[in-house]
């Protein structure tokens, strides 16, 4: 009997240490739940990017004008559409963002003050813009274009919190970083580093490492052909890019200038690069490439499409 009581206790114990750890994993692994912001106690609120101006809000903006189609994917993703009363003519996505003829570039201060807002989220190129809204009391928070991931997180984080969505925005990127991370480990790893051109016009305008697409690139450990032409946004000419041989191609040109894989091809001399031999070469989402809101783990999904192929190529 000692040693049927002796085997019994054992069990017992190990029961009891199974049923802990699977609790403590079922605590891990359960997702957090996202507690609403209360606007009550949300504002007054004062925020800021790097480099810019702080905007002080006294209470929840209900009548938001977005000039920037990455602030106007973040308003929606976060929930605060329904505040949102005017965007760009560029805000392409969501499809029922209430879109107008305005332009961050262009619109002057009393355009954009007819719209009666409350809150205003522009480029921060649109310093004169944001000067003439401030006569008429309005809010402007200008927002640089990001760099690199760490300064997209940033911006939606103040977007959140100018908004009275703070606490989705914190979930929000903590998100997008998991679901980044997650997709670059489960990338195959080449046994080199593939080199890549991303197009950003026909006339090969492109983005280096110095852009916030190059920084996407970049978590492949992937090779910018352009990077010895320096700066973030140079223009290549075709003998560079020839003698460059690039593995990959991404052509984020196909929405606005109608380009594709047999466009490429078709130039004289490319049908010699290594991506174009190989049929490795990327049709973008112009969209996706170019802006740097939620939709960036998309992007960085196709990437990681593309470095998958061109191995298995």
């Amino acid at each position: 009997m000692t040693g049927f009581r002796r085997l019994a206790a054992l069990m017992m114990a190990a029961f009891a240490l199974f049923t802990m750890v699977t609790a403590c994993a079922t605590r891990q692994h359960s997702p957090v739940p996202v507690v609403p912001d209360d606007p009550a106690s949300s504002f007054p609120a004062k925020v800021s990017l790097p480099g810019g101006q702080p905007v002080t809000l006294l209470q929840q903006p209900k009548r938001i004008v977005s000039l920037s189609p990455s602030a106007t994917e973040t308003l929606f993703a976060l929930g605060a559409g329904d505040q949102v009363l005017a965007v760009d003519q560029h805000s392409t996505f969501p499809e029922n963002a209430p879109r107008t003829e305005l332009s961050g570039f262009t619109a002057d201060a009393a355009a954009v003050a007819s719209k009666d807002p409350d809150l205003v989220i522009a480029p921060d190129n649109a310093t004169q813009l944001a000067q003439g809204l401030q006569v008429v009391d309005v809010p402007v928070l200008l927002t640089p274009a990001a760099a690199s991931l760490d300064d997209a997180y940033q911006q939606i984080q103040a977007i959140g919190r100018a908004t009275g969505h703070g606490n989705q925005a914190n979930a929000m990127v903590q998100k997008m970083r998991a679901d980044i991370a997650g997709i670059v480990a489960s990338t195959p790893k080449p046994p080199q580093p593939m080199s890549y051109f991303h197009e950003v016009s026909p006339e090969l305008h492109t983005a280096t490492s110095q852009s916030f697409v190059g920084n996407v690139y970049s978590l492949f450990g992937m090779v910018n052909i352009a990077d010895p032409a320096g700066g973030p946004f140079p223009q290549l000419s075709q003998e560079h890019v020839v003698q460059a041989n690039p593995n990959l191609i991404f052509a984020a040109d196909t929405k606005c200038c109608g380009v594709n894989a047999g466009a490429i091809a078709a130039r004289p001399g490319w049908h010699t690069i290594d991506a174009v031999r190989r049929n490795q070469v990327v049709e973008l989402d112009d969209d996706l490439a170019s802006r740097w809101g939620p939709r960036v783990v998309e992007f960085v999904r196709s990437i990681s499409r593309a470095v998958g192929k061109a191995q298995q190529g």
